[in-house]
C-alpha cells in the first residue's frame, strides 16, 4: 500500500478489524518512510457479476456507479458514507443470494429504496424520482404520501 502523503510502499499495519459479516476489513496503517498514519479497507470482489438492465442490456456489475446513485440521494442528508457503504453491502448480498451471477437491476434499485426508505426518506424520495422515472407531479406527491404508510 502506498503512503498518501509520502508515497513510499513500505507500511506496517498497526491495527485489522473485521467489519460487516466478515465482508470488509479495515486496516490501521504506518508509513515506514515518514511515520504517517493512515487507513485502508479491503473489500470482497466479485467477479463475473452481469446487471440486466430494463432495456435487455448486460453490463458488468460497477459497485461505484451504485455508489454514486445513492449518494447523489444522500447528498446533503444526515447519512455517513460507513450507512451507504453498509447499504450497499446489504443490497449486493441480498440479491446475490436470490440471483446468482445474472441481476436485475429492477433489483438492485428496489433494494437500495427498500433500505433507503428505513435510513433517510427525502434520500429515499431522491432515489426513488430517478429509478421510477416520475412522469409528473402527481407521481412524486404519490410517493411522498406513500411515506406515510408502512413499508410493504
Amino acid at each position: 500500500m502506498r503512503c498518501p502523503k509520502c508515497t513510499s510502499i513500505e507500511d506496517k499495519v498497526t491495527d485489522s478489524r473485521i467489519a460487516k459479516e466478515g465482508n470488509t476489513i479495515r486496516r490501521r496503517r504506518e508509513c515506514l518512510e515518514c511515520g504517517h498514519r493512515f487507513s485502508t479497507t479491503e473489500t470482497l470482489v466479485r467477479d463475473g457479476i452481469i446487471v440486466i438492465k430494463r432495456d435487455g442490456r448486460r453490463e458488468e456489475f460497477d459497485r461505484e456507479k451504485l455508489v454514486r446513485a445513492v449518494r447523489a440521494a444522500c447528498h446533503k442528508r444526515p447519512v455517513d458514507l460507513e450507512q451507504i457503504t453498509m447499504l450497499i453491502e446489504d443490497v449486493v448480498d441480498s440479491v446475490e443470494a436470490e440471483f446468482d451471477s445474472e441481476i436485475p437491476s429492477r433489483a438492485l434499485g428496489h433494494g437500495v429504496m427498500q433500505r433507503l426508505r428505513n435510513i433517510d426518506q427525502v434520500a429515499y424520495v431522491r432515489f426513488a424520482s430517478v429509478y421510477k422515472e416520475f412522469r409528473d407531479v402527481a407521481e412524486f406527491v404519490d410517493e411522498v404520501t406513500s411515506l406515510s404508510k408502512p413499508p410493504k
